[in-house]
């Protein structure tokens, strides 16, 4: 598959809304085929996994943005279904708590990083700094920032020490993919209608929810912005059509394996007394009675 219609190319001045389709699904017209693609995937994944895992050099960073209804959470449950656990982790981040507004808007993303050999996924990210914080500029005033750097610089300050941030981990083998999965506003009430009316879906929505589609055109402008900024050739931006849950899960699955392949990930070699150390419990186990 071609990833050339999802990513967003360093420096590049988008619009959402002229640019991207949400309903786009490349020569994908049919769902069971996809569901196909993604099931090969998956098993890919898994063997790539492993080898991640063996190998311990590199950590994969996976980042993922949206507004609210746009398919995260399944998103990373169906991809993931056929990882081994052990080698990955979730985490969402939500509002600050007290502690972490004590430290720089980077600590609590630090602590969570994958180590070697893992597959970390942020379910929300650092980007929430440039987003949320850009559109109820209020939360920044809960920060406790100096004077000094408040005003409407500080977003092209956050971005270039978000830019060198990504630039420190690749460079110390953390690999990082950035995905958008791109909703649009009609489909956003249609999910949030289904989670009102479908009782074993009321847990997931929230009046807060609704309140936050007033601010989509604000939201979309500093998504543009973010794009144009911190899209990089290290850690590049993919902008995932997610009108269709069916396409979005198989495109994200497919790049994430593309990505790891790239690695060219092997398995370690031993060395000769290690392999000697082998053979000999071999015998041992081949001579118990």
């Amino acid at each position: 598959m071609n990833h050339d219609a999802f990513i967003v190319r360093p420096g590049a001045k988008i619009s959402l809304k002229k640019d991207y389709d949400t309903t786009f699904t490349t020569d994908f017209h049919d769902k069971g085929d996809a569901k196909i693609k993604l099931e090969k995937d998956i098993e890919r994944l898994a063997k790539y996994q492993n080898v991640l895992y063996a190998q311990n050099t590199y950590a994969l960073l996976i980042i993922f943005q949206a507004m609210d209804a746009a398919g995260k959470d399944s998103t990373i449950k169906h991809v993931m279904s056929g990882i081994n656990p052990q080698g990955c982790q979730v985490f969402s981040f939500k509002q600050p708590s007290s502690e972490e507004l004590d430290h720089d808007y980077l600590w609590r993303s630090v602590k969570a990083l994958p180590e070697r050999g893992r597959i970390g996924i942020f379910n929300r990210s650092y980007y929430e700094e440039v987003l949320i914080a850009r559109v109820h500029p209020e939360l920044l005033e809960k920060q406790q920032l100096p004077k000094s750097v408040m005003g409407n610089h500080i977003w092209k300050q956050r971005f270039e020490e978000i830019n060198n941030f990504e630039k420190y981990l690749v460079n110390n083998g953390i690999i990082v993919i950035k995905f958008f999965l791109n909703v649009s506003k009609e489909e956003q009430k249609k999910r949030f209608m289904e989670r009102i009316e479908l009782p074993e879906k009321n847990w997931k929505f929230s009046t807060s929810d609704v309140q936050e589609r007033a601010h989509w055109d604000d939201y979309m402008n500093a998504y543009e912005d973010v794009f144009r900024h911190t899209s990089s050739e290290l850690a590049p931006w993919y902008i995932i059509p997610a009108d269709h849950k069916w396409f979005t899960r198989m495109v994200v699955a497919n790049i994430i394996c593309s990505k790891l392949k790239e690695l060219k990930l092997n398995y370690p070699t031993v060395t000769e007394e290690h392999y000697s150390n082998i053979l000999q419990a071999k015998e041992i186990l081949e001579a118990e009675v």
